[in-house]
């Protein structure tokens, strides 16, 4: 093909394509979804793949997302995260102190607070010792921890520490008029939700029903050094307040960002769906053309092999095969499973489409001139078909997504890999909607879904705009 006759055909189909609404919203769709795989690790987090199997500690679990407080009566206090550059220093030769100032404007208080990242660099000949102390806007403190030795890694979760629990419990007996047993203060300090209780007003119902106490508390993070040399490194230090909502699409059990699941499941979805659709495209095609094109015994063997490929039923296979390889499911295995499975409608169609083909004049010339006839198949069948490839190769990669996402939703897809069919068999597996986990269920169904939306669109564009050319034949 000249490149002046390349270059009509090009500008004569994005005509066309200009005028499919649908083919343009897919492709923007698309665009969208290429973007968000590609920038992946900068929109989100570079290290979410090896994190994934992970607790991320430092993120409250089954959190909704922060926006849900536009929705909701009572408004939840969001994830912070505060470094050494938002604390106020105060430093004597033998104490450290940090201070942060922490305005509280929720109905509903931080989870837990989590201090880590201060690190002694002086081995092990003393250790500092570290206080924490609350202010509340009514002027009363809480001592959380008092004298607690700091080690190089320490990590201090207010919510989990016994000593914070009770002091905040005694704290709150006796400065507020509320009565409880020795046994009941004992079931306080073990099943209480401490953080809310520090936030709440002194009450008489600051157990059982406590109001919160809205304005600005001062966490102070005091450290008592061995001697005036000691060095305690804070490069990494920071202060976590951990919500009672986060980010944009909230947080599973594990604690782990959805949003930055979704985002990293694009990648796999792009991958599974196009990979599987081009390759059995292709297969399907070549496939169909060489038993139509050549015909007798071979076309009766080859469409003998295809019926009995199309009569297998696919999905409990594939289920079977990937509880075989269950542990060792990789994206490749299970793309190679798709594609054997995937081309058998396709060679079908082009079958019926070569038949057709070789008896046109063009076909009967070229023979007549001497042409072999894999090059009639690959300078006059193929280019022919070529229409018809491109739309179905659009139109399969939905299939090819549902189907990766049905098998990692039953446990059988590839547990290193972060893919939205992983994420909701998680989901299932803590019961996240009886629980009324929404954020951890919808948005990765939608994900599914707006792939699908954006491939049929493509894909039904594509045979407006090529099938007729073909039919003309």
């Amino acid at each position: 093909m000249r490149w002046s006759d390349f270059k009509d055909s090009l500008e004569n189909f994005l005509f066309e394509f200009r005028r499919q609404k649908g083919g343009i919203l897919g492709l923007v769709i698309l665009i969208i979804l290429v973007f968000a795989a590609v920038a992946a690790p900068y929109i989100t987090y570079p290290d979410v793949e090896e994190r994934w199997k992970e607790v991320w500690v430092e993120n409250p679990i089954t959190a909704p997302p922060v926006w849900v407080n536009y929705f909701v009566d009572k408004s939840l206090a969001p994830q912070e995260v505060h470094h050494l550059q938002d604390l106020i220093q105060e430093k004597t030769e033998l104490e450290e102190v940090y201070k942060l100032e922490y305005e509280y404007v929720y109905d509903v208080p931080p989870k837990d607070i989590i201090i880590r990242g201060f690190n002694p660099l002086n081995g092990n000949e003393k250790y500092p010792k570290i206080t924490i102390e609350l202010v509340r806007p009514d002027g009363y403190t809480i001592t959380l921890i008092k004298n607690k030795i700091l080690k190089n890694g320490t990590v201090i979760q207010i919510e989990n520490n016994p000593e914070a629990r009770k002091n905040i419990i005694t704290w709150a007996l006796e400065n507020s008029i509320a009565k409880v047993t020795e046994v009941e203060k004992f079931q306080l300090i073990a099943i209480a939700d401490v953080i809310k209780i520090a936030f709440s007003e002194l009450n008489p119902e600051i157990f059982e029903n406590p109001t919160p106490l809205n304005g600005k508390y001062t966490l102070i993070i005091k450290m008592d050094l061995p001697h005036k040399n000691y060095v305690i490194d804070t490069s990494n230090a920071e202060i976590i307040l951990n919500g009672r909502s986060y980010g944009l699409m909230g947080t599973d059990d594990k604690g782990r960002d959805l949003w930055a699941g979704l985002v990293w499941g694009t990648r796999v979805s792009l991958i599974v769906g196009v990979s599987v659709a081009v390759f059995s495209v292709l297969i399907g095609v070549l496939y169909g053309v060489i038993s139509g094109y050549f015909g007798g015994w071979l076309d009766e063997a080859l469409q003998r092999f295809n019926d009995f490929m199309y009569s297998l039923p696919v999905l409990p296979i594939l289920i079977l095969l990937g509880a075989y390889f269950k542990g060792h499911t990789t994206i490749l295995t299970i793309v190679i499973l798709l594609v054997i499975f995937g081309w058998v409608g396709v060679a079908k169609v082009a079958r019926s489409m070569a038949l057709q083909i070789k008896e046109q004049e063009f076909v009967e010339a070229a023979r007549a001139l001497g042409a072999s006839s894999w090059r009639i198949i690959t300078k006059h069948v193929m280019p022919q078909i070529a229409p018809y490839a491109f739309s179905q190769i659009a139109l399969s990669v939905p299939g090819a997504v549902m189907t990766e996402a049905a098998l990692s939703f039953l446990g059988l897809g590839d547990p290193n890999a972060v893919t939205w069919g992983q994420i909701l068999y998680d989901a299932q597996r803590a019961g996240a909607v009886v629980n009324g986990y929404w954020w951890w269920v919808v948005p990765p169904g939608l994900a599914i879904a707006l792939v699908g939306l954006s491939f049929v669109l493509l894909g039904v564009a594509l045979d407006r705009i090529l099938n007729p050319r073909l039919r003309q034949l």
